[in-house]
């Protein structure tokens, strides 16, 4: 009988490596149990700690624009508690099914990634590892959160701001603008640039056929943005959600000379629970610039549609709103046996969604572009993150890291002090 572990078989099915990986580790000695489960929020970051009863703990981490999550990371105690975390997938089928589009699927994710960090330090490996070992040994970080104050709305200003992104210190390869309906300040500066009002409350609020002069002072400020960029550097586009299927179609055709990266969320995306396959499909079809979506979506089965209907050229599930760790690979490999390309959102994913991301893209396949590069929105989180590399990008790139787990992890000292008075026994 083959040794299919031997021979890497198992390891490249996520949600099955890490039991048969880790077990052999932990010869003689009792199974590994989950004795609790915690979450705090810091510096508006949602943070999951689940505490084992050898000493091990793993870290997960949710978007920092969700600091109202915990009670949603708390409903799943009482059903993972006693579980063996190493067996990732066991655990999982018993709270996936009672996630959703976000925030409950934003707490799935953080406590499976949690799960993967312990199942990669009981196994003594890094967590690509149980994910069928690295393919690359650098992996890209795509530009969509070091920003920099505009002057104003005019093109110029968008090619100023852009010039300054091309010139930071992480030397990125690819930059994510955003435009359309994505960045209210540009339409809101454009007078009349679409068929109804500006809306007020909820974010991506605005919505509608544009006007010929919307249409023509978009792609002037894009076209200042290529312009700066050359063939140097990747421009990718974060539009909407919001625009008219027609829209869409006009605005892709005639950026068709740019070599745009993507197009991304068009017609649906953030805060929309659903994916309008048909309506993406159109657009699709009806231009060479690339279409993406998937940042907002929860689950493998909500890709399953756009994937096989090949709605869309690349899509980006974000680790912490998906489902997790292998969740994201799953939908990669899936992705890749139709010719789709993954460019995974992450944003607002925090150092610990950073770690997750670098060993997720060392196991991805080759459709993958490279991942968005989470930025703290508070500089101190530098200090209380552990395991690193310093500097963390270099020319557009991060060095795989081969600690086990995760590879980081908080120092506690310098964490204790952000934490809040209701989380103060966050790391006991």
């Amino acid at each position: 009988m083959p040794n299919w572990t031997r021979r890497g078989f198992i390891g490249s099915l996520p949600g099955f490596a890490a039991a048969s990986l880790a077990a052999p580790q932990r010869s003689g000695r009792a199974p590994i149990k989950i004795t609790d489960l915690k979450c705090a929020i810091i510096g508006g970051s949602p943070v999951v700690r689940v505490v084992t009863d050898q000493g091990i703990s793993g870290y997960g981490q949710a978007e920092s624009r969700k600091p109202y999550l915990k009670p949603m990371v708390m409903f799943y105690k009482n059903y993972i508690l006693g579980e063996d975390p190493t067996d990732v997938e066991r655990v999982l089928m018993r709270i996936r099914k009672m996630g959703a589009f976000k925030p409950w699927g934003s707490a799935v994710s953080a406590i499976e990634i949690a799960l993967w960090d312990i199942a990669g330090q009981a196994a003594g490996v890094p967590v690509y590892k149980l994910l069928g070992g690295k393919i690359r040994d650098k992996v890209r970080g795509y530009n969509g959160g070091i920003r920099f104050p505009m002057k104003g709305q005019t093109p110029q200003d968008y090619a100023e701001n852009t010039a300054k992104m091309k010139e930071s210190k992480e030397g990125f390869t690819l930059i994510k603008q955003a435009c359309g309906f994505h960045s209210p300040a540009m339409m809101r500066a454009i007078p009349g640039g679409w068929y109804d009002e500006p809306r007020s409350g909820a974010p991506h609020g605005d919505r509608g056929m544009l006007t010929e002069r919307g249409l023509k002072e978009i792609i002037l400020r894009v076209e200042a943005m290529k312009k700066v960029l050359g063939d140097e550097v990747g421009l990718a586009l974060d539009c909407g959600p919001g625009w008219m299927p027609k829209d869409a179609i006009r605005f892709a055709r005639a950026l068709e000379p740019l070599n745009i990266a993507w197009l991304e969320d068009l017609i649906a995306g953030d805060y929309t629970p659903y994916t309008s396959a048909d309506v993406f499909r159109d657009v699709t079809t009806s231009t060479s610039v690339p279409i993406h979506t998937g940042e907002q979506i929860y689950l493998r089965q909500n890709f399953k549609e756009l994937i096989e209907r090949q709605a869309v050229n690349v899509v980006g599930p974000d680790p912490e709103d998906v489902g997790g760790i292998s969740e994201t690979k799953w939908i990669a490999e899936y992705a890749d046996l139709h010719g789709i390309l993954m460019a995974p959102h992450g944003i607002f994913d925090g150092l610990i969604g950073l770690a997750a991301h670098v060993h997720l893209a060392a196991a991805m396949p080759q459709n993958f572009i490279g991942f968005e590069y989470p930025v703290p929105e508070q500089a101190w989180w530098y200090q209380i993150v552990d395991g690193l590399p310093d500097p963390i990008m270099k020319k557009g790139f991060i060095d795989v890291w081969d600690k086990p787990g995760l590879g980081v992890t908080f120092n506690v000292a310098a964490a204790k002090a952000r934490l809040s008075e209701e989380d103060r026994g966050f790391f006991d």
